[in-house]
């Protein structure tokens, strides 16, 4: 018997260990905490009559991405060019608009090309451009430097202009860096924020990035980050964004969800990371949908407006079938499905920038429908043509 129970003890000891070093691995214990206290306050808090689902599609868009043949870029390219609005006129919101895509373009490998290209799908109703940036061991001045020359680029491509001539744009930082949140090797710049708020960014799309050790330890909210140029990862703690009180800080932080998955199991016992991030190995299920809404992402005050941001790499060839393809079909078609019979829940396409509008919206303690204030802070770029540049010239 004592030495049943003690083999009992040594395989739980054991049990334990292993855990303690998965989660370690997979830097868990930066957020779990967090997660546990917004799974409970969640749990306790009533449900809308109607909820409003703002769902935002990021993309990391890199057609170079594995440093492939001009050719290969074009076809990866062209891929999106012809089936993405055939995809997107399949699937329509409450108010009839169809899927909505924000091409977040890498700034340090502009190709005017495939940019051009991008802005005819702007153009042609299906999405914008934002802006998505790699950078290592920089520092303030030289970060400062490659994003001024990244955004003469996209200028003389109308891209990132407002129709005022000035400059707004979303970020995402391409190595899971943000802040220096990485170290040095991964980004270099304690004072990344700063420099996004002076040159124009309205919010960070950064997050989440788990199970990367440069996750935040504030998740599943929209909040305000002050920054502390002196220190990297300012953005690990924050003030909610709130119904009726002024803006606090530097940049707003767009974050998406995080969330254990107890359906899809490590060895059909421990739980897997739930971070949005839509993959050809990871696509969107109707289970993570499920998810996904189920954290219940808002601004505080505005419980029925629920925000669902994810992400992909939607470029390379992998991603097509869980971007393009029939995975991306099937997970639109349970969003449609189960999330928008117009009286539980409405569902509304939006692009990054339309989010932020919104919860700027919500913010000044507007109400109604969400899809009334894709424009209320920050106004849609013109994405104009050649053509059409010459004539206003």
């Amino acid at each position: 018997m004592i030495i049943f129970e003690l083999f009992i003890l040594a395989v739980a000891l054991v049990s334990l260990t292993y855990v303690l070093h998965l989660a370690k691995q997979k830097a868990i214990h930066i957020w779990i905490g967090s997660y546990i206290v917004h799974t409970m306050r969640r749990l306790l808090t009533s449900k809308p009559e109607t909820t409003h689902i703002i769902f935002c599609w990021v993309d990391h868009f890199e057609p170079m991405w594995n440093k492939v043949e001009q050719s290969q870029q074009q076809a990866r390219l062209q891929a999106w060019i012809h089936d993405y609005p055939v995809l997107a006129e399949r699937h329509r919101d409450s108010t009839g608009r169809p899927l909505q895509h924000s091409w977040f373009y890498p700034g340090e490998l502009f190709n005017a090309d495939q940019v051009g290209s991008l802005a005819e799908l702007c153009r042609g109703g299906y999405g914008e451009i934002e802006f998505h940036h790699h950078h290592h061991n920089e520092t303030s001045q030289s970060l400062r430097k490659a994003f001024d020359e990244a955004f003469d680029k996209f200028r003389e491509q109308n891209i990132l202009v407002l129709p005022d001539n000035s400059r707004a744009y979303a970020f995402i930082h391409g190595n899971m860096g943000l802040d220096n949140a990485r170290g040095d090797d991964w980004c270099g710049v304690n004072d990344e924020i700063t420099i996004l708020r002076e040159t124009g960014c309205y919010a960070d799309f950064s997050y989440p990035v788990a199970p990367c050790i440069s996750q935040a330890t504030k998740i599943n909210s929209i909040y305000y980050v002050e920054d502390d140029p002196d220190r990297p990862k300012s953005h690990n703690t924050g003030i909610d964004v709130q119904v009726g009180v002024a803006p606090h800080g530097d940049l707003m932080m767009i974050t998406g969800p995080l969330a254990l998955n107890w359906q899809k199991r490590k060895h059909g016992i421990l739980p897997t990371i739930e971070n949005a991030e839509i993959q050809q190995a990871n696509p969107g299920t109707s289970n993570r949908v499920d998810n996904w809404i189920r954290q219940h992402i808002h601004v505080k005050g505005r419980p029925e407006w629920v925000f669902v941001k994810v992400s992909c790499h939607g470029a390379p060839e992998m991603s097509y079938d869980s971007c393009l393809g029939y995975q991306a079909d099937a997970m639109l078609t349970h969003l449609e499905q189960r999330y928008n019979d117009q009286k539980n829940y409405v569902l509304h396409y939006v692009t990054a920038r339309e989010m932020y509008n919104i919860i700027k919206a919500a913010e000044a303690g507007q109400q109604g429908s969400p899809s009334d204030y894709l424009n209320f802070a920050i106004p849609r770029p013109q994405y104009l043509s050649s053509s059409q540049k010459v004539e206003i010239s």
